[in-house]
């Protein structure tokens, strides 16, 4: 489960002018600053994590505890994926809930046994928590990334 914040086409020109460029200082620099620009997103999803309503605390070991470590923000600035990425990302979870972060979200079907009862099953609901936030947050850090991209553009031409 991610979202993905891009500049486009002009993302991957600027990434390819500093390919070319070959200087580490400034390429050192546009992944600082597109991590800087869209970071206040991670601190977001993981508090809405954290809020989803349960019958139980908040536990660092269970579900929730489990979503929030694996949320992560992604900079990749070369290849045709150039981009930022926030991700609630399933391989980070235990090899048993690897798909969870997809379910709670209600983008798959949560069906489970009670307390590990194989005779009573129920259809959990899902508790949206990843596109909302990013949904109200993201355009300030379109914005942001947009001004790091200028910034950028302009240092090398």
């Amino acid at each position: 489960m991610s979202i993905r914040l891009q500049g486009g086409d002009e993302l991957r020109r600027v990434s390819r002018e500093l390919r070319r460029m070959d200087n580490p200082e400034i390429k050192k620099r546009f992944r600082k600053e597109l991590r800087a620009a869209a970071a206040p997103l991670v601190p977001r999803v993981r508090s809405s994590i954290r809020s989803i309503p349960s019958g139980r605390g908040y536990s660092p070991q269970g579900l929730r505890g489990q979503m929030s470590r694996a949320t992560r923000l992604e900079v990749k600035t070369s290849g045709r994926q150039a981009g930022v990425a926030i991700r609630v990302d399933g391989r980070k979870m235990p090899s048993h809930m690897k798909s969870l972060p997809s379910m709670v979200e209600g983008k798959k079907r949560w069906r489970h046994p009670v307390f590990g009862n194989r005779e009573v099953w129920v259809t959990q609901p899902s508790q949206p928590y990843f596109y909302n936030v990013v949904r109200t947050a993201g355009p300030a850090s379109r914005r942001a990334v947009n001004k790091v991209l200028s910034g950028i553009t302009k240092d090398i031409s």
